[in-house]
């Protein structure tokens, strides 16, 4: 029988081996740009680390060994490989034991040392990637069976790999077939959230990396979060404050009172009630000063389940709790501009929330999230809906043409080095027609440079686009950081298969809403849907709800369409290439109907 096993776990080495010979292997650590996004100050950083190194002389011990440990750190990348395998290495530095452990008494390997696979689709959805796996001195994820493509391309889907939440990464390597398609992407440009807190924070006691509320909450809001949480260190201790208070941040999250409870104070050394409310007073203070712009939340102690059978650990959250809202009031009191507050009633915490009364499980990690995404959509003006126009989200579905996240990040650079004056948000109708940003097709590019480049407008139109995914583009940052004179708006037409007019007219609504907010001094026009083959009627039809809706926001309605109707109301066929997209014939007469409009 010992021989059987000998012989079977000879031909599985063999068949590891042989399957690993084949990939062609990635280390991230070689990228010519930088790929590992959750690192604040990635320059100055080791690899996989969370602090910059010149924070080795300025923090303790235990947070500078807690800050080697790779939470919330996460690497995008884009493949069409149906087998995806990741391998790494980690140090696990424990006085308690001499051997290398992957996971803890409460949180098991997974989540400690593990790492986790997310996909997403060409609709910008989030897919989860099962995995086999194996823990050793290297530690071995094979992601197996992916469906490697969507409907529209076989460039692949873009992944997102979280790292460990307890465990420091030495070397790790992303390999798929050698005939597959494989491209690294580069960290998200956008401001990131900068959460400071304790073990919750940290991701204790998460089953898998991507269970962590702060991830849950990055995939939720879409955005790089920056993870401070350190376990049994979250102080609110002056030498992090001042770190964070380098980053271009989103919003700033403190959320440490877990470790500061009144059993906590000596370790933290606070010696009473009054010292803890300096603290908190000295942190927000510290942040606003050095960053006067950028919104900070303070955050309760989120509670024990042991509460409901323990009047003293009520009690210590009650203290804390208090004392921290003393300080937020004072705080406001002194016109701290942007300071918001998320109460323990605001989280709402249940028995099955946490693992050992202290620390949450994946349902409690989910809970926290949902509170965090409530109160961020609210602070910062991001507001959802229930239909999909109301949703923000990416898309990827025309990479033969334009890659949709390089224009993304295009328009970011341009808002910053060539601020436009005039901006049309539209789909491919108006991307592929001319202008900056350059698009890879362009079908009638002279009139544009003829008429509207002089004009100094901007193309800020994407193939494919729908109503959502200009309004992540709107909440991303499209529109911040110049001051436009004029935003014009045409879209909907790549929502008719999928929406109703209703669902149509209420993410418009919300996409109206998103752009006077960030754009308040600009005259804004909403222009009609373009008729398009068979359709001509329906969109007769919403486009008389779309004037109204432009009538209730007290915004300008346009249609241009009827340039290219007849007399019977139907398209003129001369004038389109397929029923959709003007030909050269078309896109003059748009033109002439265009100029008309931004000379008025």
């Amino acid at each position: 029988m010992k021989r059987i096993l000998i012989i079977i776990f000879s031909i599985q080495c063999i068949s590891v081996y042989a399957q690993e010979s084949s990939f062609t292997w990635w280390n991230p650590t070689q990228s010519e740009f930088h790929v590992v996004e959750g690192q604040g100050w990635a320059e100055e950083s080791s690899s996989y680390s969370r602090l910059p190194n010149r924070a080795e002389e300025m923090v303790s011990n235990n947070v500078w060994g807690l800050s080697r440990q790779s939470a919330g750190l996460m690497i995008r990348f884009r493949s069409n490989a149906k087998n995806v395998n990741v391998r790494y290495g980690t140090k696990w530095d424990s006085p308690d034991s001499p051997q290398k452990n992957f996971g803890m008494n409460h949180m098991p390997a997974t989540g400690v040392s593990g790492v986790d696979l997310y996909a997403i689709d060409s609709e910008g959805k989030e897919l989860w990637c099962a995995s086999r796996r194996v823990f050793g001195d290297t530690i071995s994820y094979r992601y197996a069976a992916l469906n490697p493509n969507d409907n529209y391309h076989d460039r692949g889907r873009e992944y997102r790999l979280y790292l460990p939440l307890y465990n420091e990464v030495e070397w790790l390597q992303i390999g798929v077939g050698e005939s597959d398609y494989f491209e690294a992407l580069p960290v998200r440009k956008e401001k990131p959230v900068v959460v400071y807190g304790t073990s919750i924070a940290q991701g204790a006691c998460a089953s898998r990396p991507g269970m962590a509320w702060t991830a849950i909450l990055g995939r939720k809001m879409d955005r790089p979060v920056i993870n401070l949480g350190f376990s049994g260190s979250g102080r609110l201790e002056a030498p992090i404050i001042e770190l964070m208070a380098e980053t271009d941040a989103k919003i700033f999250i403190l959320d440490c009172l877990p470790n500061l409870t009144t059993g906590s104070w000596e370790r933290a050394g606070i010696e009473n009630g009054q010292q803890l409310k300096d603290r908190v007073l000295a942190s927000v203070r510290t942040l606003r000063i050095k960053q006067p712009n950028i919104p900070i939340l303070l955050v309760d102690h989120a509670g024990y389940t042991e509460e409901l059978i323990s009047e003293s650990r009520k009690e210590t959250v009650a203290i804390v709790n208090q004392l921290q809202q003393e300080a937020f009031y004072e705080l406001k009191k002194e016109g701290i501009s942007q300071l918001y507050y998320l109460t323990k009633e605001e989280i709402g915490l249940q028995m099955d929330d946490m693992v050992d009364g202290t620390h949450p499980t994946d349902l409690g990690m989910v809970h926290y999230a949902q509170s965090y995404e409530m109160k961020l959509r609210s602070i910062l003006n991001e507001p959802i809906g229930t239909a999909s126009t109301t949703i923000p989200i990416t898309q990827y579905r025309e990479p033969g043409n334009y890659d949709w996240e390089k224009r993304h990040r295009e328009i970011l650079g341009l808002n910053q080095n060539e601020p436009p004056k005039t901006v049309i948000l539209a789909n491919s109708i108006i991307h592929f027609w001319g202008g900056l940003p350059r698009a890879k097709i362009v079908r009638e590019e002279e009139s544009w440079e003829k008429v509207f480049t002089p004009m100094g407008v901007k193309n800020y139109a994407y193939g494919w686009d729908r109503i959502e995914n200009v309004l992540w583009r709107i909440y991303h940052g499209e529109l911040d950081g110049f001051e436009a004179d004029r935003v014009l708006v045409m879209i909907g037409t790549n929502n008719l298969h999928l929406n109703s007019d209703a669902e149509i007219v209420a993410g418009l609504e919300l996409l109206m809403d998103a752009i006077k907010l960030r754009q308040p001094n600009a005259e804004i026009v909403l222009m009609g849907i373009l008729p398009r083959r068979k359709q001509e009627q329906r969109v007769f039809s919403l486009n008389m709800q779309i004037a109204r809706l432009a009538s209730r926001k007290h915004i300008e309605y346009a249609d241009l369409g009827n340039v290219f109707l007849n007399e019977e109301q139907k398209i003129q066929e001369a004038l389109f290439s397929d029923g959709l997209h003007p030909n050269e014939a078309g896109y003059l007469k748009l033109g002439v109907a265009l100029e008309s409009l931004l000379k008025k």
